[in-house]
């Protein structure tokens, strides 16, 4: 069983969008693509953890510029296949944990990686995304809530409370994915040392969580 998460997402990359055409959640999709929208309208953003592109392509159709970013090339070019405007996105294999030089950013997306962080790494996750984005500007995350029948079953959690889902690719290949559902009040008490204003809209399938940024501490 790979528990290698990059090489999970390799896998899965040309089946990954499947997962948005479950019936169930087509209402929470639509309501989640209006509440980005109306965030990121006609503002400069950078997505980590684009996969292959969802979600770029609609915050795409608000923003004034996305860069969207991920570690692995193979959603990237799964990405760059729908034919985005060139002038409006653009796309860059990176680490987030060693980002390319660019000057700080107005806002940041990061839909769907926070699951995949473990608790223990949360805090210096959180420290790194906020030295990218200029004070007072706007970081959001969006994830998965559990709902029993949708999701898959947790299969495994482990010593530090990380939670663990087995599935299974079209290839047949068995990966063992981090897959974590935190509540709105830890989420609230893990981003509020970077966030001053804190917004949480909380649906059925989904969850996104909006704040401003502070200023970073370089002692910290």
């Amino acid at each position: 069983m790979n528990t290698d998460i990059v090489s999970y997402y390799k896998d899965r990359a040309l089946e990954y969008e499947k997962i948005y055409s479950k019936p169930e959640r087509q209402e929470d999709l639509k309501s989640s693509t209006a509440i980005l929208q109306k965030i990121f309208a006609n503002k400069q953003v950078l997505e980590i953890a684009c996969g292959t592109g969802y979600w770029t392509e609609r915050i795409a159709e608000k923003a004034t510029s996305v860069l969207a970013t991920d570690i692995n090339e193979t959603v990237i070019e799964v990405a760059k296949t729908k034919g985005l405007s060139t002038e409006q996105v653009s796309f860059e294999i990176a680490d987030i944990y060693n980002f390319p030089a660019h000057d700080k950013f107005e806002c940041l997306f990061g839909g769907f990686i926070w699951s995949h962080v473990l608790l223990q790494n949360l805090d210096e996750f959180l420290s790194t995304v906020n030295r990218l984005v200029k004070p007072g500007g706007t970081i959001v995350f969006m994830d998965n809530n559990y709902v029993e029948g949708s999701n898959h079953a947790i299969t495994k959690t482990d010593d530090h409370g990380n939670t663990f889902q087995a599935r299974k690719l079209e290839d047949d290949t068995t990966h063992l994915v981090l897959k974590n559902f935190p509540t709105e009040d830890f989420l609230r008490k893990k981003i509020k040392d970077i966030a001053g204003e804190i917004r949480f809209y909380n649906l059925k399938y989904y969850w996104i969580i909006c704040c401003t940024t502070k200023a970073y501490n370089s002692n910290s």
